[in-house]
């Protein structure tokens, strides 16, 4: 893996937190012809750059990962916080682009706690993905813990190309040990050819009793989106029930939906990954070729 352009722009503001944060952090992948000594083609980072508290590192495989298996030829990117928060009025922005046939593992290192301000203001994370031809992103995000009394907006927006492939999953946790949640206003806009494929707006209160049709007595929610070429027209796994609160449900043009509720992340995790599982090989990680 090499890295055409790093860079770390300086932390303005971080170590009082006095003032808001707007913090851009892109990331590029392009895929790099097949060698002479017949090694295959690779995937290397090609734009990387942030600052606190959005901080972007290449890194090696964590654990086992859906679709690429650990293979080295998958360019691999961890988030991790350089500062507390979100807070109350910070924006964070993440762009990630993905050149035609290049794959990326994008992962995180902890999970991302949504801090109030004094004031109670709003934050905001706006993430836009472009995957071209044939590209591959497998998305694995640590859990969103949204903390008593934040407010916060977040914005994803996701375009795919012909024959581009996704794997993107989100688990919201509502609020920490003995609080209840703030509130979470959460879109997301995925698109494929042009065409709108998946579409969703969930709007969680500030205590489990502002929202009991989302989570009833549950305290972690999440889902698993993927969206494989391969399954369409028609293939994609059937509609199945996998547990008390979790579900597998097939969406238009190759895209299915793994969706659970759970009592806390741990639960929640279990369920996630039972229904990638419940995908078979390719996406399964513990199959074997």
């Amino acid at each position: 893996m090499s890295l055409a352009e790093v860079g770390a722009a300086a932390p303005t503001g971080v170590p009082g937190r006095r003032g808001r944060l707007h913090a851009p952090a892109p990331v590029g992948v392009t895929q790099t012809p097949a060698r002479r000594n017949g090694r295959g083609p690779e995937s290397r980072l090609s734009t990387l750059r942030s600052e606190a508290p959005l901080i972007l590192r290449p890194t090696m495989g964590k654990g086992r990962e859906p679709w690429v298996r650990g293979e080295r030829g998958a360019a691999r990117v961890s988030l991790t916080a350089g500062a507390a928060g979100p807070l109350g009025g910070d924006h964070l922005e993440l762009s990630v682009h993905v050149g035609a046939g290049a794959t990326l593992v994008l992962s995180e290192i902890s999970h991302t706690l949504l801090l109030p301000s004094r004031d109670r203001a709003t934050s905001s994370t706006t993430t836009r993905v472009v995957l071209e031809h044939g590209a591959t992103l497998v998305w694995l995000p640590e859990p969103i813990i949204s903390a008593r009394h934040s407010q916060h907006v977040t914005t994803t927006t996701v375009d795919l190309a012909e024959g581009s492939r996704l794997l993107a999953r989100e688990e919201l946790l509502l609020g920490r040990h003995g609080e209840p949640s703030g509130q979470l206003l959460q879109r997301v806009r995925v698109d494929a050819r042009g065409r709108p494929l998946y579409h969703q707006d969930l709007r969680l209160g500030g205590d489990l009793g502002r929202t009991p049709p989302v989570a009833h007595e549950h305290r972690a929610l999440g889902s698993v989106l993927v969206v494989d070429p391969s399954w369409s027209p028609g293939g994609h796994p059937a509609a199945a029930r996998l547990g008390e609160s979790a579900a597998l449900m097939p969406l238009a043009d190759g895209a299915v939906l793994v969706s659970a509720l759970a009592r806390d992340s741990l639960d929640l995790r279990a369920a996630l990954d039972a229904g990638v599982a419940a995908l078979g090989p390719p996406w399964d990680p513990g199959h074997r070729r």
